[in-house]
């Protein structure tokens, strides 16, 4: 059984190890570069990663229902995690300055790559298209809460444009292209509205592009040499994002009584490392820049580790397909 399992694990977080060393290689060998990166960056997020959700969602076999109390808990659970994160850190962390980035890398998951490419690698379409409404949510929650932490760090310059800076979040997710997609897919297959196939199969072009893109971009900003200089609060956060994070939200999920598919989209989302865009706000906000990139160094590097262990469990309890 040990052996299954362990084989089991490696075949998830195997391509997704493979994707993100290639990613770092690359970066090494100047194959690819940082113009490269964010350019390719870019087309993830407003194209590919948008075709990827709204076919996920238009083409799910019917069977495949959105549980509105499965969001609901995903909310909840989420920005309970994030009071208990800011609780521990107020309580246990003397830099003051560094409270906000150390939260926020504690609480932000990236379950837009690595969380879907998880789920896409198990549960297939049905997965994603029941992820990527989970998706969607927690984005909005996770820009709103981002905001507040980074707004009330005591030393914050920018402290003042707290107010100006949650419009300029609602803004941004009014125009995000990912909620989009996902709402348009949404409406679309609860109209029951049938898209054209050549515009299906177009976008499958671009879909099919997302998740191995987005790991090679991942795994080229990956940055390992910041794990030598890092200092006991990024541990602190890291702690918090890839162990206290999936255990706490995916327990109680399933002390709940949620299904094995819930359970388990709920593990890959909620065990995913702090989210690339924890630095570009942190930056903007005048946060701790140099924190944030460690916190995401180590939390991408952990989550092949914590990924691993929890898969394994999983699987022993007969969770997967």
């Amino acid at each position: 059984m040990f052996w299954q399992s362990l084989s089991f694990s490696f075949s998830v977080t195997g391509p997704i190890c493979i994707l993100l060393f290639l990613g770092w290689l690359l970066k090494r060998i100047k194959l690819i570069n940082d113009a490269f990166v964010d350019n390719a960056s870019k087309l993830v997020f407003q194209v590919t990663l948008p075709a990827l959700l709204f076919l996920s969602i238009v083409n799910a076999d019917q069977s495949v229902k959105i549980n509105p109390t499965y969001i609901a808990f995903g909310l909840v659970a989420n920005l309970s995690f994030y009071l208990l994160t800011s609780l521990c850190c107020r309580l246990f962390i003397k830099q003051k300055q560094d409270h906000g980035v150390i939260i926020q890398g504690g609480f932000r998951a990236n379950t837009a790559i690595i969380g879907l490419a998880y789920v896409a690698n198990i549960y297939g379409d049905s997965g994603v298209a029941l992820a990527a409404v989970y998706v969607a949510t927690t984005t909005i929650l996770f820009n709103i809460l981002a905001v507040i932490c980074l707004t009330a760090t005591p030393s914050n310059t920018q402290s003042k444009l707290g107010l100006k800076g949650l419009k300029d979040v609602a803004t941004s997710i009014s125009k995000n292209p990912l909620i989009i997609g996902i709402i348009l897919g949404v409406v679309l297959l609860t109209l029951n509205i049938k898209v054209p196939s050549v515009l299906i199969d177009t976008g499958q072009y671009f879909a099919n592009m997302t998740l191995p893109l987005a790991l090679l971009c991942t795994g080229a900003t990956l940055n390992l040499g910041e794990l030598r200089s890092t200092g006991i609060n990024a541990w602190f956060s890291s702690f918090f994002k890839l162990l206290l994070a999936p255990i706490l939200i995916t327990g109680s999920a399933y002390l709940w009584g949620f299904s094995q598919l819930e359970l388990g989209l709920l593990f890959f989302m909620t065990a995913a490392p702090t989210a690339a865009a924890s630095y570009v706000m942190a930056r903007a906000m005048g946060g701790n820049a140099n924190l944030a990139a460690n916190i995401i160094a180590i939390t991408t590097a952990g989550s092949l580790i914590t990924y691993s262990l929890g898969i394994s469990i999983l699987y022993n309890l007969n969770f997967f397909p």
